[in-house]
């Protein structure tokens, strides 16, 4: 008898309940899947989210810093952009006491300064000396090489209170060259200011101190975005658990109106002449007349922007603080020095303009003027004879300008010395601007508290740029540029465009701080006076170039005289060329490149001033040869820098 195999009855209730179960594995599956999904992809972009009633913060996330590029020219005349400032990535080391048992410490500070090859009594000062609360971080190294980072991050275990984070460092491409220009950022120590908070600053941010980093401070900082921060029972931030509120945005990057190249000619020049002539402070400007933008700016000493970077010791801040040749300062822009011989441009365009003077009246130079009992010399002891405004200015006469600055008077000579820009800021994009000064009545009042007016030895001393009066570098180039042009007195400026995120360019127009109220003929007379100052050999060989230069060579004492009664003194030069330096002249305006060179208390044989500029020129028109050797014409003379101390015999006055 057959056995039939008989199916049990549950194997169809079997079949429909492993279906269901099957089923609901994988709605379980895809329902996880599409958490895991929106956890890890969608909220994953956004942060965790924090519970309702947990206790949180919002703090600020930084925005990258905007850049700084140079103006460069490229092959065939196309213009490059190179950056001068970047961003590059800092990993700093750091400890939370709170998170460092007393037990552990021997043994962490150890493994910890082993890897960042340290001193341990180092990171052991850092933490004893650690004033604030338990929670908060003590930076232990900055700038920690990635390697060295990784390895101090991947063994948290064996380092219980060490934490690793990132941070842009702002990297300077050429250390010293644009130091003072570009200047520098630091972090927000102390509690922000006011203004500071007002503006989305907190403690720990960084901020521009210094340059163009201060002076566009909010361009390059760009929009700081917000975050919320889940706390724990003891108010610390819990690692992951922050929701995202804005996004920060990038700040703009700025362009200069500084080659690099020209940059490193203009301090090259400098550099050598101060070594040479054992100067030792100095400043050179180079400008375009036509429109204020500067095209090379030195001040020496500098500093390396990097080194504020990285982070300085608070004893190497202060030994720079108090070092007395400023190297923290731009001497071109921030300090202002009795203008000499120079400022004779003011006094010979007042006498013009108003009528006291025409180009071919003379005035008769002699050794001296006396007033009262004391006597006004010319800077030769014996005088020049009768003289007109273009032979005046060239042999740079004192008793000619002198009896010029007393014609004019007190009232006219200000006006003139304001109309041309002195006595109030430029109005440059960099910080911290000298005023200089003009001195007048309500002036000497106010400063000297002597409650009386201005003697007429006090203005005769004006007329000639000395006394009292005091010009930035800066706003002298900037008034011999506006008779250069033919008037237009310019806001000089170092930045030309500004490019949003985005990539949208804002160029900065050149801005024009008033007309001149002189007239061509006159303004072209102080030209042809200024290039007489160079045909008369007054500035020795520098006629001798194949180029053509005009200028004005000041000398200006100050400060306390040694025991003959000689004062040290400054040496200026100011010089410019035609739109054609080769074949061009001084009738007309088209000049594109004016320089000045300041020496402070240079001492020397000749006026050394003259020998930078003109190794300047030389090195920036590639003339033929070394600037220095003694054969070529128009080179520089060696023999110029002698030390020495005989101001009023010296005939490049």
């Amino acid at each position: 008898m057959s056995v039939q195999i008989e199916h049990p009855s549950v194997s169809a209730k079997n079949v429909y309940r492993f279906g269901s179960f099957g089923l609901a594995v994988i709605v379980a599956v895809a329902a996880l899947s599409v958490r895991m999904f929106d956890l890890q992809v969608m909220q994953g972009q956004q942060g965790y989210q924090i519970s309702q009633g947990q206790a949180a913060e919002t703090t600020s996330v930084p925005a990258s810093r905007g850049l700084i590029y140079d103006t460069s020219a490229g092959k065939g005349g196309a213009v490059t952009h190179t950056a001068l400032v970047k961003n590059i990535p800092n990993f700093i080391v750091e400890i939370i006491p709170h998170d460092l048992r007393v037990a552990d410490k021997p043994v962490v500070v150890r493994r910890l300064a082993s890897l960042l090859k340290m001193d341990p009594i180092v990171i052991d000062q850092e933490l004893d000396g650690a004033t604030g609360s338990l929670y908060d971080p003590i930076v232990i190294a900055t700038n920690v090489d990635t390697n060295v980072a990784r390895m101090v991050d991947e063994n948290q275990d064996a380092l219980p209170g060490v934490q690793v984070l990132s941070e842009p460092l702002r990297q300077y491409t050429n250390g010293p060259l644009f130091g003072t220009i570009l200047g520098y950022t630091g972090r927000i120590n102390s509690e922000p200011s006011a203004a500071q908070k007002a503006a989305g600053y907190s403690q720990g941010d960084f901020t521009g101190l210094a340059g163009l980093e201060l002076e566009y401070e909010s361009e390059l900082r760009g929009i700081y975005g917000k975050e919320t921060v889940a706390l724990d029972s003891n108010g610390q931030p819990i690692q992951g658990l922050t929701t995202s509120v804005t996004p920060p945005i990038p700040g703009s990057s700025l362009t200069l109106s500084i080659d690099t190249h020209e940059q490193t000619l203009a301090q090259n020049a400098l550099a050598w002449g101060m070594k040479q002539g054992a100067v030792k402070m100095g400043s050179i400007i180079v400008e375009n007349p036509q429109n204020g933008e500067i095209l090379a700016m030195v001040s020496l000493p500098g500093y390396d922007d990097n080194i504020f970077a990285q982070g300085i010791s608070q004893a190497e801040y202060q030994k720079m603080l108090v070092d007395p040749t400023l190297p923290l300062v731009n001497k071109a822009v921030t300090e202002q020095y009795a203008p000499g011989s120079t400022y004779k441009l003011v006094t010979g365009t007042a006498g013009l303009q108003d009528g006291i003077i025409t180009a071919a009246s003379t005035i008769n130079s002699q050794p001296y003027i006396q007033v009262g009992t004391e006597k006004f010399y010319e800077w030769n002891k014996t005088g020049w004879g009768p003289l007109n405004i273009i032979m005046g200015l060239a042999h740079s006469s004192d008793t000619f300008f002198y009896q010029l600055a007393d014609r004019v008077g007190l009232v006219r000579l200000t006006y003139w010395a304001k109309q041309l820009g002195f006595g109030e800021p430029t109005g440059i994009d960099l910080p911290n601007e000298a005023t200089g000064i003009v001195p007048d009545d309500q002036w000497k009042q106010i400063a000297k508290g002597e409650g009386q007016t201005m003697f007429k030895g006090e203005i005769l001393q004006a007329g000639i740029g000395q006394g009292f009066d005091a010009s930035s570098p800066l706003q002298l180039l900037n008034a011999y540029c506006a008779v250069i042009n033919g008037g237009n007195l310019w806001t000089p400026h170092v930045v030309t465009s500004i490019s949003d995120p985005s990539g949208s360019v804002t160029p900065v127009a050149p801005k024009l701080i008033r007309k001149l109220p002189v007239s061509p003929q006159n303004l072209q007379t102080m030209r042809l006076a200024t290039r007489a100052v160079v045909t008369s050999r007054h500035t020795y060989n520098l006629v001798e170039l194949p180029i053509q230069v005009a200028g004005k060579t000041g000398t200006a004492e100050f400060g306390t005289a040694d025991r003959y009664g000689r004062l040290p003194y400054h040496e200026w030069f100011v010089g410019y060329t035609p739109g054609d330096a080769f074949n061009g002249n001084f009738y007309g305006t088209d000049s594109q490149l004016a320089v000045l060179v300041f020496t402070y208390g240079a001492d020397t044989w000749g006026d050394i001033s003259t020998e930078i500029v003109k190794y300047y020129l030389w090195t920036h028109y590639n003339l033929r040869g070394k600037p220095t050797t003694q054969s070529l014409a128009g080179h520089v003379n060696l023999w110029a820098f002698k030390r020495t101390n005989f101001f009023g015999t010296a005939n490049n006055h």
